[in-house]
């Protein structure tokens, strides 16, 4: 992949954990619904760092 997609990616992916832990500030959910946004936000971090060690990894070479 190259170093352009993966940064593109991890835009992306850390737009997501933003609006993730944004969502999680609402008083208003139930915690079924809190569980299930700590699940993808867990999911959606480590997306994150996964991304972020490929992208070093490519720009080191």
């Amino acid at each position: 992949m190259s170093i352009r997609l993966l940064a593109v990616e991890l835009y992306r992916v850390i737009k997501q954990v933003e609006q993730l832990e944004k969502h999680m500030q609402d008083p208003s959910l139930t915690q079924a619904q809190r569980d299930r946004t700590a699940g993808e936000l867990r999911k959606a971090r480590l997306e994150r760092d996964r991304i972020k060690a490929m992208l070093e990894g490519a720009k080191a070479k």
